[in-house]
């Protein structure tokens, strides 16, 4: 039995920081970032039929087109999708009564909708990119026993090619759900590895009164390519959403809508156009 020091439940039965029951949730899930894009997504749902919000976590499950689909904001972070992806897999994996894991698991499919900005010429504004490698900049998924799903020789190529200091921890890089990359895939959409920071400024290479330790890392990123894959983006997310979606047995996929184009200088002239075609263009795919 899972003690309740570790599996923490409220006092009407849920999940602690998602305050969601099992029922609440249906297995097809989409991720923002953001607690008002929820509504940017479930304004084209036809009915809604749960809604709760607790911090950061805002979740509302309804019908599209007949599809039950869930829709929650994970707020900024691979500490708090330490937390989501956590609890989601408590909500269909535990028996909450019992605190004891079921024989039979369920694999819920679980999609990111972000925006970001391009690091590759090639990839323009408006456009949408796939992540087909989630890389991990950040340390929280180190924690947990990742050898058998990540990627050492494209990590110690990374390592290499951007003579990364090990003292912030060594990078992973875990693939995408590839049951949802064939889901998802079109031709607008560009694949490529997605980097997850462990924060906006200095991991991210942003300078403001800080020295940082790798002023050029992002350059380095940026020219990075193994085996034809480059590194199309940064974000806070992906790595960590991919890595414990392997472990726990789900299937997750990270999709952006690109305003921005770093190595032009280009920016998009109605990002929120983009991201409401990425929205309907996902919610279509799950439909199917």
């Amino acid at each position: 039995m899972i003690q309740s020091s570790e599996l923490i439940l409220n006092p009407d039965g849920s999940v602690y920081h998602l305050n969601l029951h099992p029922e609440n949730i249906a297995n097809d899930i989409i991720f923002v970032g953001d607690q008002n894009r929820v509504e940017k997504i479930t304004q084209f749902f036809d009915s809604i039929e749960f809604s709760m919000q607790k911090r950061e976590f805002k979740t509302k499950t309804g019908l599209f087109k007949g599809k039950r689909i869930t829709v929650m904001s994970t707020g900024i972070g691979p500490d708090n999708i330490d937390i989501v992806m956590n609890e989601l897999d408590a909500l269909v994996n535990i028996d909450l009564k019992t605190r004891t894991p079921k024989e039979n698991l369920t694999s819920l499919n679980i999609i990111r909708i972000g925006t970001s900005g391009s690091l590759q010429d090639y990839i323009p504004v408006d456009s949408f990119v796939m992540a087909k490698f989630g890389l991990g900049l950040d340390n929280m998924l180190r924690s947990y026993l990742i050898d058998e799903i990540s990627n050492p020789k494209m990590e110690d190529a990374f390592i290499k090619h951007t003579n990364w200091d090990l003292r912030k921890g060594r990078p992973y890089i875990i693939p995408c759900s590839e049951k949802l990359e064939k889901r998802m895939e079109s031709n607008r959409i560009h694949k490529g590895i997605t980097g997850t920071a462990g924060g906006f400024y200095g991991p991210q290479g942003r300078v403001l009164r800080l020295k940082i330790q790798d002023e050029n890392l992002n350059t380095k990123m940026d020219n990075f390519n193994f085996e034809g894959n480059r590194i199309t983006n940064l974000e806070m997310e992906t790595g960590a959403i991919y890595g414990l979606g392997k472990l726990l047995g789900h299937n997750c996929l990270s999709l952006n809508a690109i305003i921005a184009n770093r190595a032009n200088g280009t920016f998009s002239e109605d990002p929120y156009k983009a991201v409401d075609e990425l929205i309907v263009y996902a919610l279509g795919k799950l439909s199917e």
